[in-house]
């Protein structure tokens, strides 16, 4: 098998879900590449996408809800979205790679690349079979107009709504968002810490906005030091003013990091992991088994994220007016154990595996 994976930086979790799924493809000896679609027409072009991203829901967060509100109206009248048009560039210069590097799926964890696909498609380009995967709890503007073989979904619970907005029921697969292997993999917290090299002894609580930084974490930092005795690690991701305004007022007294590749070590060794309720981090937390709040999201998707978890017992949403009673329920042996439960029977730890196993049946049934 030779997967094409398809996928863009606007947000770290798109490109975090395509590296667990190829991590699933190359376990068992399949080739897999990871690819943003839009390095093959104008890198720079490339860039100023993701840079308009990150920089719009850092800096303006409420810009970044009214434009996903703009664009779900757009999305409900049945009109092509103008992101459909701007991508038959980027498909004729897929098509070009395709016929040079023969891939026998495409999977795309991005709306992007599936409108690229789905260009192919409309104007009869050759393409191999075609998985889209939706890295939020809900179905974001726009998937019903895309046109692919199949739609992997975080859970069964979501498929009416993916039906209500067109996409057909018979292309649903409810197989959950992907996540690298080491976040299901058994550790305990005292294991963890000794691979940080931090202290066994005391609380620990994890905060991160993401790959960009975002979600209050300033104003979080402030308040659980007023309210708690825990030590704090800040993920402050590419939002490097934040990194500067913490290590300013902070100094030693916070663990400081840009980013890190052993996320899955800093889950396990912390106490509570506060972060802004993106798709994948949330899942990542979820199949760890971490206790998770949610902190103010990006309105749009990551509010429809955060109230999904909160409704199945997987979360707290950040409450600034209820800290003390949210912490105490969280130092609560037996409430953790109720919300790690409910993770376990809300969240796929094998959907990367699911979505490899899937791609070889569409491929196999294509070749009938």
């Amino acid at each position: 098998m030779d997967a094409l994976i398809l996928s863009c930086a606007t947000g770290g979790g798109h490109n975090a879900a395509a590296e667990a799924v190829r991590e699933a493809f190359e376990s068992q000896g399949d080739k897999a590449t990871v690819m943003n679609p839009y390095a093959l027409t104008s890198p720079r072009r490339m860039r100023r996408i993701d840079r308009t991203y990150v920089t719009l829901a850092q800096k303006a967060p409420k810009g970044f809800g009214l434009v996903y509100r703009l664009g779900a109206l757009y999305s409900r009248s049945g009109l092509r979205s103008p992101v459909y048009y701007l991508n038959h560039r980027a498909a004729l210069a897929l098509a070009d790679y395709l016929r040079d590097h023969p891939a026998d799926v495409l999977i795309c964890p991005h709306l992007f690349p599936a409108e690229v696909a789905t260009q192919m498609k409309r104007h009869g380009l050759a393409r191999p079979k075609t998985i889209f995967v939706a890295t939020d709890y809900t179905c974001i503007p726009f998937t019903e107009e895309t046109d692919c073989d199949a739609y992997v979904i975080p859970a069964a619970d979501l498929e009416e709504e993916f039906v209500r907005r067109g996409v057909p029921a018979e292309r649903l697969y409810p197989l959950g968002i992907p996540t690298r292997g080491c976040f299901s993999r058994e550790m305990t917290r005292a294991q963890a810490r000794r691979e940080l090299g931090l202290d066994a002894e005391g609380a620990l609580y994890l905060l991160s906005g993401g790959s960009m930084g975002a979600g209050q974490l300033g104003r979080t930092v402030e308040l659980l030091r007023e309210r708690s005795e825990a030590r704090l690690a800040v993920i402050c991701g590419s939002n490097d003013g934040l990194y500067r305004e913490l290590e300013e007022r902070y100094g030693g007294q916070l663990l400081l990091l840009h980013t890190t590749r052993r996320m899955d070590l800093w889950l396990r060794a912390c106490d509570v992991f506060f972060t802004k309720p993106g798709g994948l981090s949330s899942t990542e937390a979820a199949v760890a088994g971490v206790p998770l709040v949610h902190l103010p999201p990006i309105p749009g998707c990551e509010t429809i994220n955060a109230r999904y978890f909160e409704a199945r017992g997987m979360s707290h949403i950040f409450d600034e007016g209820a800290l003390d009673a949210l912490l105490a329920q969280l130092a609560d042996p037996a409430r953790r154990q109720e919300m790690a439960q409910c993770q376990r029977r809300g969240v796929n730890a094998r959907s990367a595996q699911d979505i490899r196993d899937l791609a070889y049946r569409l491929v196999e049934e294509g070749t009938e």
